[in-house]
């Protein structure tokens, strides 16, 4: 969900997120489904969003388990260009990342 750096059509994966999203897509089986993911970049920590397949409303980043209270749109860019998800902005610092937006 990053800067696209993925020259396939159907497929915004990060190449250094790909290995993760395909170990959880085994993992977590029919349950559930991987929604978005993003390395960061250097700048904010990795994330990665799944949800129920069928049905659930909320998704998690499952890196650090937060609710993410919406089925799709997750990111936000910042004035850098660079993705990150509002809801774990604080938790930056905590998580790796080493610069907030300002």
């Amino acid at each position: 969900m990053c800067k696209f750096v993925n020259n396939t059509k159907h497929s915004r994966i990060d190449k250094c997120m790909k290995e993760y999203v395909i170990m959880i897509n085994r993992v977590l089986l029919n349950i559930y489904e991987t929604k978005a993911c993003c390395c960061g970049h250097g700048k904010y920590p990795k994330t990665l969003i799944v949800g129920l397949k069928r049905g659930g409303h909320n998704c998690f980043e499952l890196f650090t388990g937060k609710v993410i209270p919406r089925t799709r749109n997750f990111y936000v860019r910042d004035k850098q260009g660079y993705y990150f998800i509002p809801e774990l902005k604080n938790e930056n610092k905590n998580l790796g990342g080493e610069n907030e937006e300002k």
